[in-house]
Formats: C-alpha cells, structure tokens, sequence
C-alpha cells in the first residue's frame, strides 16, 4: 500500500504548537523509528483508522488494555449507559463495589481493592501504603521496569549493586530517589546483596511480573520465587505491578500464571476496559491502612468513577465468563511471533524474540533477551525501518524497540497472515 500521510502531518503541525512535541505522551511522538506519527480518529475490533483513511491491523491495543477489541459492543454499550446518568460525581456509586467484587475475585491474596484513576496512581500509592505498613523507607525496583512517572521511580541505577539510585529525569531532586535501590531484574544475586546490605529497612520491592516496559522480558524460572522467599524472610513487602498483565495474561495475571502470591497487587488499563482507571489490592490488615480507616492518605475526585467502572465491569465479565479465551490467544499469537521470527532467520535478519502469551516482542539483537543490559544491544535503527515497513504494510506494532506488543480476541488469521507477509516484504529490504 501507499501511505498517505498529508492530514496526520497537519495535526501534528497544529499540535505541536499547543502541546510539548504535539504529544501527550512521549513515546507517541514516533521519535525512536524515524517518522512522524498517524492520528488515530476510529478503531473496530483488531483495526484501526487514521485521520488519512489509512488501516493499520493494531498490536498496540491502547497498550495493551483493548484484550476484546476496540469498540466492543458490550463495552461500548456499558459506558454509553453508565453516561446517561451522569459522568462523574465525585461520590460514592454502586458500580464501584460491582468492579471491586469481580477484581478481587481474581486474586486470592486480594481482600481489598482501591481504585484510583492511573497506573502510575496506584504504583505510588502502594508504595506509600508499603511505607506505613513497614515503617521502613528503602524500596528496591528493578533497571527496565517501569511503573510509572513518580519521582521515586524515576530512577537509574547507582554505579554498583545495592547502591542508592539516581535521578532519571530533570526536576528530580537527589533526595527524592536516595530511598530507591534500582537493581538488575532476573539476577537473584543482586536481591540477596542488597537485602543483606539493607537489612530489615527495605519496606517493599515492586516488579513488573512479566516485563513489558523493555519490550516483553519473562522472569527466569525460579526467580520470582526467589523474589517471594527473600521478602518473606526480611518481612518486606513483595508489590506486582501487573497494570499491563493483569487480566491479560490470564484472569488472574501474572501471579495465576507463575504460581507465585504478591502482598499487594498494582492494576491499570484493562480493569477499565480501556478508561483511565487504576487500583492497588491486597489483604484486609494492609488495606486498612489507608485513609479514611488509617493513617495512609490517598485521594482522588475520580477514583471510581462511574464511565470507567462501567466500561472495566463489562471487560472482565467477559474475561471470567470466557477464560478459553486466554489459550485462544496464546495460540495465535505463537503463530505470529514464531512466523516473523521464522522470516527474519531465513533471510538473515538478526533477531530473537520473548512471548509470554499474548504479549510479545521482537529484539532486533541475536539475545536472549533478560534484563536491560541485553536488551539494550538491540539495534534500535534496524527496529526502525523493520517498523515503517510494517507501518506502510498497515502494520501498527509499538513505535519502540522497548514496549511489548498485544494482540486480542479480535484478531484474526487474516490479520496473522497480514502481518507476516508484511515482517517478509520488510526483511527482503533489509537486503536490498
């Protein structure tokens, strides 16, 4: 196909002059593949529309939330409801103990849920929430994960294992992540020095499950476990941060799927269906803490607001009331991760891959792939043009070497074959 591209263009012209890089969001922008970006204005089921007429079969799912499709009617229909009787009141609505009810259902460790109205929300108020429960100040995280734009998680790693992290962004102060420790993820060693080294101050350590936020990196087998064991042992806090895996990867996330029980779990995304939406669950004992039964305050005026419960009500029963959904998924997208892999081995492109159902990533780097130090050695400009390919082929992947894709329920063997004719037009070129 030939794109066309003279629309999208204008408005990010427009909206470069009202918005920092016409962007709300920075990896939006298209920077790290060298092109500007399509605006969306329609999506249907496994597709989506930009404002050219151009259709993109869409292995981004508004980042992965979108597991039924775009537009699906039952959710749709839900929030159109849930309108007609009022956005927003800043007051308490039935519908939030109806989603409470069902998230918690999924989660066995889970007696209490607070909604919030982002990942990042909910990141940073377990946290605060670990912090009260503990009395500890230390936290450890893992270099790659990402969970959000709190100042104390924008953190790069100290100069060794077990140092104190260092700002990642300007206006963080030092001070602010002097409480950090950022570690390697997947090295068992790293957790147990920094636990010996900090001995009963580490108040919890929060982990991407399966990584999605440098491209899709699974846990070693026996690494979560070992996560589980070592903060047990110190009485340390052990916080999922399943806001892209959970309800994706199975109902019950990440933690059904490993066999491995979290203290408190982080959900965003798809418990909205698609809405601003985020949570933090655990046990009673812990949950209670926060405000108005505790001393942890957290607030927000549209924490549980109807539109979003609504829409994330309507997801999940889905989900509960159809779990072959989930083989469904793992088998299709086998088929295509393992195709375009199969297509980049026979022309020679280097390149491996990580899928834990269906999420999913393709390494422009011979791998593996298990921590940022390895998928740092990708090539990013090879990503690049393998993703404008795919883009002119009406391919829509993750415009980032480092964010996994998706696939849902709406996707289908033809959009399998698309996409797979189109990884082969792009590794021919690649040559040529």
């Amino acid at each position: 196909m030939t794109r066309k591209t003279e629309q999208s263009h204008t408005l990010q012209k427009r909206a470069e002059k009202v918005i920092p890089g016409g962007v709300n969001s920075p990896v939006r922008a298209f920077r790290s593949v060298g092109c500007e970006p399509p605006y969306i204005v329609r999506g249907q089921g496994s597709h989506i529309w930009d404002a050219d007429g151009n259709e993109y079969v869409d292995y981004i799912a508004s980042w992965g939330p979108l597991i039924l499709g775009h537009a699906t009617p039952s959710v749709i229909e839900a929030v159109i409801s849930a309108a007609r009787k009022g956005t927003s009141f800043g007051a308490s609505t039935p519908a939030e103990a109806d989603l409470a009810e069902l998230v918690i259902s999924a989660f066995p460790h889970m007696q209490k849920v607070r909604f919030v109205s982002s990942g990042t929300e909910a990141t940073m108020s377990a946290i605060r929430l670990a912090r009260g429960y503990t009395k500890r100040k230390y936290i450890v995280k893992f270099e790659g994960c990402y969970h959000g734009h709190s100042d104390a998680l924008l953190v790069k790693a100290g100069s060794g294992i077990a140092t104190l992290g260092i700002p990642g962004s300007a206006g963080v102060p030092e001070e602010f992540t002097q409480f950090t420790l950022a570690l390697p993820y997947n090295d068992t060693d790293a957790i147990e020095q920094a636990f010996a080294k900090f001995k009963h101050q580490i108040a919890c350590v929060i982990v991407e499950p399966v990584v999605g936020n440098m491209g899709c990196v699974p846990p070693a087998p026996g690494y979560l476990e070992a996560l589980r064991a070592i903060t047990a042992r110190d009485q340390t806090l052990l916080i999922f941060d399943e806001v892209m895996t959970g309800f994706r990867l199975s109902f019950g996330g990440a933690q059904e799927l490993f066999g491995v029980q979290p203290d408190l779990t982080t959900m965003g995304k798809i418990i909205g269906g698609g809405l601003p939406v985020g949570a933090y669950g655990g046990p009673s004992e812990i949950m209670d803490l926060i405000s108005p039964l505790g001393p942890v305050y957290q607030a927000g005026t549209l924490s549980g607001n109807p539109l979003a419960m609504a829409a994330g009500f309507a997801t999940l029963s889905y989900l509960r009331d159809h779990k072959d959904v989930y083989a469904k998924l793992d088998k299709l997208a086998g088929e295509v991760v393992a195709a375009v892999a199969a297509a980049a081995r026979d022309t020679g492109v280097t390149m491996c891959h990580n899928r834990v159902g269906s999420m999913f990533t393709w390494f422009f780097t011979a791998g593996p792939v298990t921590d940022w130090t390895s998928a740092a050695k990708c090539d990013t400009e090879a990503f690049g043009r393998f993703f404008r390919v795919m883009l002119e082929n009406g391919i829509y992947l993750p415009p980032s070497q480092f964010e996994a894709a998706f696939l849902g329920a709406a996707h289908t063997e033809s959009d399998v074959r698309q996409t797979i004719a189109a990884a082969q037009q792009a590794f021919a070129m690649a040559h040529t």
